[in-house]
């Protein structure tokens, strides 16, 4: 029998998740609560870019779908890190030629959609997810801008509806489901530095630029169209936060204290810094990811995180790739497949979150320490000369499609074995000798 799919939420991850149900031959209509993307006009600086990897690729590609998003993919292959004097130093991601890329959600989203569309999805916007009966499995909508309400019966309902999700506040209300929120201190910000006159960029193109500052930093990721949308993060109070900044003063001082090269980049700063929200950032948890063989979470649905690994959206396009894999294995069987589907992915979900806090402390404290990009050259060093011994976390994470909860476990031992390394006295004139690399080998 053929199966009807409804899926909440027309995003990145619910399109791509359309489009992965059309392939299996199914019915599937998606239903979002925003206007319809298509009608909309897109302008860079309105969301933050994202940086898409390996598992992201490998997701699109099993439906097709890399080509079209490969057009509007900027290769970054380093980061640059600006200091407080404008001087700049680079950091290499992986091997040569391995780059993580640039790409507009807003640009990236309508590939999606369209795509979906194309293959049989039927997509309804402006369509808020009021009500979830699990047992019938029915789900009403209701129309944001006409209040008229739809109830839609069917086999499967899949919760892409993102970081404050209806499917899953449902959940939570069952019993023994487990459901944790996090708000990170912190807040976000976005800016743009517009191109050059002639359609160029200010800064090194295929790069990822950082400005880290110790408590927090600013990030800048180019745009195809010679731009660069930047994101600033800072503590919402206290010293040098958010609510210091009241007015176009406060923002020129505090900017050219601590990001002096980027002020001439940026010639309405103050409109930008105003006009633009301040959003906040959390770590959403939850378990399980199903319930029976009526509905499922994908993406920051079951496992929302902060930006600082770049691995949300790729950690969402896994879980389609995933779920599958698992149809497959299980013959679309929805109550067994989606019991495994749970117990494999929550743990990666846990292990994206965990490297997403521990990677912010390395942006915004190590990235310009000299110590940590010494350490960094020894495991790079040792990874090209022993490459089946060590894959760098970094490697790990962005470059391979090793489980995250796995990334996470090797790389903290990595660490703690680098820090042996690191503690010895004339480690900075004998890194590059053999004798380092023979301890490494030792201590492996």
């Amino acid at each position: 029998m053929k199966k009807n799919i409804t899926i909440a939420g027309a995003g990145l991850v619910g399109s791509l998740c359309a489009l992965y149900m059309r392939k299996r031959g199914f019915d599937v209509s998606v239903y979002e609560r925003r206007d319809d993307l298509r009608l909309t006009e897109i302008t860079a600086g309105k969301s933050i870019n994202l940086a898409l990897s390996v598992r992201g690729w490998t997701a699109l590609k099993k439906v097709g779908a890399a080509e079209n998003v490969g057009k509007i993919a900027i290769p970054m292959y380093k980061r640059v890190m600006h200091d407080t004097e404008g001087n700049l130093y680079d950091q290499a991601y992986g091997n040569p030629g391995q780059a993580i890329y640039s790409v507009s959600r807003a640009n990236l989203n309508l590939i999606l959609m369209e795509m979906a569309e194309k293959n049989g999805a039927k997509i309804h916007c402006n369509q808020k997810c009021l009500d979830v009966d699990f047992s019938s499995g029915d789900t009403t909508f209701e129309h944001t801008k006409t209040g008229e309400k739809t109830t839609v019966n069917s086999d499967l309902l899949i919760g892409a509806d993102g970081a404050f999700s209806a499917v899953r506040s449902k959940m939570t209300r069952r019993n023994r489901q487990q459901y944790s929120q996090h708000f990170i201190e912190h807040g976000y910000k976005e800016l743009l530095i517009p191109a050059n006159e002639d359609g160029t960029h200010k800064l090194e193109k295929n790069a990822l630029h950082i400005w880290p500052r110790g408590n927090f930093m600013l990030i800048a990721l180019p745009n195809l169209d010679g731009s660069y949308t930047c994101t600033l993060f800072a503590p919402y109070e206290g010293e040098e936060s958010f609510e210091e900044l009241n007015n176009n003063e406060d923002v020129k001082k505090y900017f050219k204290k601590i990001f002096p090269d980027l002020v001439p980049l940026i010639p309405d700063l103050c409109e930008q810094f105003f006009s633009n929200p301040t959003s906040s950032m959390a770590i959403m948890r939850t378990y399980p990811w199903h319930v029976d063989d009526k509905s499922i979470l994908i993406g920051d649905a079951a496992h929302a995180t902060v930006p600082f690994y770049g691995q949300g959206m790729n950690a969402g396009f896994e879980d389609c790739r995933i779920l599958d894999e698992l149809l497959d294995k299980h013959n679309n069987n929805f109550k067994t497949c989606f019991k495994e589907y749970s117990q494999v992915r929550k743990p990666n979900g846990d292990g994206v979150q965990d490297l997403s806090m521990h990677n912010f402390i390395v942006m915004r404290d190590k990235t310009a320490d000299t110590k940590f990009l010494l350490q960094k050259k020894i495991e790079q060093k040792f990874a090209q000369q022993y490459p089946e011994k060590w894959v760098p976390l970094y490697s790990m994470v962005s470059f391979s499609n090793i489980p995250y909860s796995e990334a996470w476990q090797v790389g903290m031992k990595q660490e703690k074995m680098m820090q042996s390394i690191m503690n010895i006295s004339n480690i900075n004139e004998t890194w590059d000798s053999e004798e380092i690399m023979e301890k490494m080998l030792g201590l492996i």
